[in-house]
């Protein structure tokens, strides 16, 4: 059987390996009734998997860990293994992770989380000897006192910085007589941060809201495995490895929520480490106060000594303690662009929220958090893990609350897709949206939404893209240097506005994994022949040596400077916008997909699996694009529809270095080219056909199914209508129209207009489909007949009316058109 084929098939029936596993909010009594029965649910819909998630309004009846917990969480996991669903294991009680929802500081107080704190005594230049007395609580140390002289009240002369030493319970300090000086205390000492607990009042800033604990010191941390995951083990260990597949950490804070304000996190012995590193002991001023040009220098350079005994002492931990458990660590840190704490994650993970990025404000492409995509991917590619996941759609609605839609959720789905995330945690499943609990971080994105009935067509959707961007590798030829925890977007938007295909590389990769050999940079199979750099102060000179050789041999090197000149050298250019990048990679690489008319709002990834080369294509944009689409490989070319799973033969024509085609994609779309460089085309006949409006149907519908009944004047939003401002559900609509005939017509389609937001079809008693987001057109053609046809659209609205009060434009709107393209041979 040839591959393509083979490959179609794992296409069209994906395995459930690559299901959605959501996580799901044990947020309510529990029953092992409710839980079986959830499950069931969840696996009828297509999902074949689920993340536990302990979740605030777990009673305290069922303490988390205890027995009664366990023997639930056991019972779950059975049922899974029996349906062949694959279950994640939540590491805390609810978030963020590290303190067994407050156990590990209930064993031991000392392992709540510390912080270095600063207390300021301003001195007078008297030169006169000032006492500063030392009061400290008995769970406080002195770290270091420094002398400073202030330059403003957040400025100081850091060159003029003395380190002072206690004597007893004091400080003694001259200060000199000229300038303003202060003597800083610093002082380690208990954050007070907390999680957010899963019982009732353990919430951000309610009084048992769980204290965290100290994610730096290692024998914390080995506290917090042993109440929580040898507990897991010991009750689950004959699934550990099959139906249960890995431990989800979920954004570890080092300070904890709530803390005191003007804390840096710390913990005991530091100071050590700290200097060891090469920082100074005058440096810890400049934590707090600015001292010129060596100020971001000096707080990186803390930041970094903090990250690497974090992932040292916590990550690391965790990722050994799942793989001699045979599982695997997934989840993800705090921020979106901390891919060097992803080094250790067997699943690298990010986690979409709070609608930090959207389709709006060019969000999807601007700002730190338009990084977090490719943070998990490129961080899976480079460090060979197969699977990278994202957290996704947790409070994601436009104007919070339920507003979440259906035709968001797909745009985030292929935002992820295009930047090759390949494993979805929807957040989240409720298990209860019974009282305060509907509105815990909403809205359900699963069976208490509108949208549930056809969930298997999303979860569909989730395996066939989460199954192609595994197992194969991307065409990026361009690197893009990242930090540690330092993503640069700048650089890459007009990349992903021209389809230029990137991948972010970690300068910490650049001497440990990089084979730089002929102008090329290699790495996981990958092969960069450019690289890009948008700040080159943060890169250190061993990288810029690589970057050297990389570019003395052929290799370019462009850095985008505001001190332009023409060349730094051979192959490496400094460029002063960040527009002119593409312009010169394809002078240089050539170019792989080009798109005519040109789209800033079109995103390309070719990835090749299997010897088969597929462009995926997105829509980030508000309207559909048509167009040509021209590629430099030839061969056998098919177009995969993955929400349907559809397959089209394409009309493709040679160009001058590989073959174009014609391409629509609309709004909220994504179409997978599928070349098999093996096979050639063949001829294909255009039928293509003019199309026009067949006829007009926006009038004479009336309502038969919902609160009220009867004639639709004027198709317009039910919450103009009496009583209906903050109605949710669903609202049928009906008529009929005359056709002569149907079979005059090669393709004919109804289009509802605007509808709001799931709308569901019956032609002649026939169901045509659901559509979920605009543009709201089905092909009706099969279900047409000659004389009298009868339409019947349900259309269901948002719950955002019913739950958030809102008056979200609801029902049909229209216009509503049948469009046709004429039969060529009539």
């Amino acid at each position: 059987m040839h591959q393509l084929h083979v490959l179609k098939k794992q296409f069209d029936h994906p395995p459930t390996e690559f299901s959605p596993l959501p996580f799901w909010f044990w947020n309510d009594e529990l029953s092992a009734e409710g839980i079986i029965g959830q499950i069931h649910d969840f696996h009828a819909k297509e999902v074949d998997g689920f993340v536990i998630h302990p979740r605030m309004g777990l009673p305290r009846s069922m303490p988390y860990l205890s027995e009664p917990y366990m023997e639930l969480v056991e019972l779950a996991v059975t049922e899974a293994d029996k349906l062949g669903m694959k279950v994640i294991l939540y590491d805390e009680g609810m978030y963020p992770s590290g303190s067994a929802c407050g156990m590990v500081v209930k064993e031991n107080p000392d392992y709540a989380s510390r912080s270095l704190q600063v207390t300021e005594c301003a001195c007078k230049g008297s030169g006169e000897p000032v006492v500063i007395p030392i009061e400290l609580l008995p769970e406080q140390n002195l770290v270091s006192a420094l002398a400073v002289r202030k330059l403003s009240g957040a400025e100081i002369d850091a060159s003029s910085t003395i380190v002072l030493h206690a004597e007893q319970d004091n400080i003694r300090f001259t200060p000199p007589a000229a300038g303003n000086w202060s003597v800083l205390l610093f002082i380690e000492t208990p954050s007070k941060g907390t999680i957010r607990g899963a019982h009732p009042g353990q919430d951000d800033g309610e009084s048992d809201a769980p204290l965290a604990a100290d994610l730096l010191n290692p024998d914390a941390v080995q506290t917090f495995i042993r109440l929580t995951h040898e507990a897991y083990y010991k009750r689950l260990s004959r699934y550990f490895g099959n139906t249960v597949m890995a431990m989800f950490t979920d954004e570890p804070n080092l300070l904890g929520r709530c803390h005191a304000k003007g804390l840096k996190p710390w913990t005991r012995g530091f100071l050590y480490e700290y200097l060891e590193s090469g920082s100074r002991e005058q440096d810890l001023a400049v934590l707090w106060f600015d001292a010129g040009e060596t100020t971001t220098e000096i707080r990186e350079a803390y930041e970094t000594v903090i990250r690497n005994r974090l992932g040292r002492t916590y990550y690391k931990a965790l990722a050994d303690w799942c793989e001699a458990h045979g599982i695997g660590l997934t989840g993800h840190p705090a921020a979106s662009n901390d891919i060097g704490l992803l080094e250790h994650f067997h699943i690298p993970g990010q986690d979409v929220v709070w609608r930090y990025i959207a389709p709006e404000a060019g969000k999807a492409v601007t700002g730190t958090h338009s990084t977090m995509g490719k943070c998990s991917s490129d961080s899976a590619r480079h460090r060979g893990k197969r699977r990278n996941l994202n957290e996704t759609f947790g409070v994601c609605g436009i104007e919070g609350g339920w507003s979440l839609s259906a035709d968001n959720m797909k745009w985030y789905l292929d935002w992820l897709f295009v930047r090759g995330v390949n494993l979805i945690v929807p957040h989240a499943f409720y298990y209860s949206i019974r009282g305060e609990r509907r509105d815990e971080r909403p809205p359900d994105v699963g069976p208490n939404n509108i949208w549930w009935q056809d969930y298997a067509q999303f979860a569909r959707y989730i395996k066939r893209m989460s199954w192609l961007m595994t197992d194969g590798r991307n065409g990026a030829e361009t690197a893009v240097i990242a930090g540690s925890a330092e993503l640069p977007w700048r650089i890459v938007k007009p990349l992903f506005e021209e389809q230029v295909e990137f991948n972010y590389l970690e300068e910490s990769l650049l001497g440990s994994a990089i084979e730089c050999k002929d102008g090329v940079l290699s790495i996981a199979g990958y092969r960069y022949k450019a690289v890009l750099v948008e700040d080159g102060k943060r890169l250190t000179p061993d990288s810029w040596r690589i970057l050297q050789t990389f570019a003395e041999q052929g290799g370019l090197v462009i850095e985008l400077a505001d001190d332009v000149q023409t060349t730094k050298g051979i192959g490496q250019v400094r460029v002063k916008h960040e527009d002119e990048i593409p312009a010169l990679l394809i002078r240089t690489l050539g170019q792989d997909t080009r798109l005519e008319p040109a789209s800033a709002s079109i995103r390309i990834s070719r990835i090749t699996k299997d010897g088969i080369l597929f462009y995926v294509i997105v829509n980030e944009g508000e309207a559909g694009y048509e167009g040509t689409l021209e590629i430099s490989h030839s061969g056998y070319t098919e177009c995969w529809l993955p929400w349907t799973g559809a397959v089209q033969q394409t009309k493709v024509e040679q160009a001058a270095e590989g073959q174009k085609l014609h391409v629509s994609i609309e709004r909220r779309e994504c179409l997978i080219i599928a070349v098999d460089p093996k096979m050639e085309q063949g001829g294909m006949k255009d039928e293509s056909g003019e199309v026009v409006v067949i006829t007009e149907l926006s009038d004479a519908w009336r309502v038969v199914e919902g609160p009220v009944s009867g004639e639709v004047p004027t198709l317009s939003s039910w919450t103009e209508w009496d009583g209906l401002k903050h109605y949710s559900g669903t609202i049928t609509y009906e008529r009929s129209f005359e056709l002569d005939d149907p079979s005059a017509w090669s393709d004919a389609n109804l289009d509802l207009g605007e509808a709001h937001e799931l709308a569901r079809l019956w032609v002649n008693g026939r169901e045509a489909g659901v559509r979920m987001w605009s543009p709201y057109v089905y092909d009706i053609g099969a279900y047409l007949k000659p004389g009298t046809n009868v339409l019947k659209v349900a259309v269901t609205n948002s719950l955002a009316n019913l739950y958030d009060g809102k008056s979200y434009t609801s029902g049909l709107i229209g216009p509503v058109r049948l469009k046709g393209e004429r039969r060529n041979d009539i």
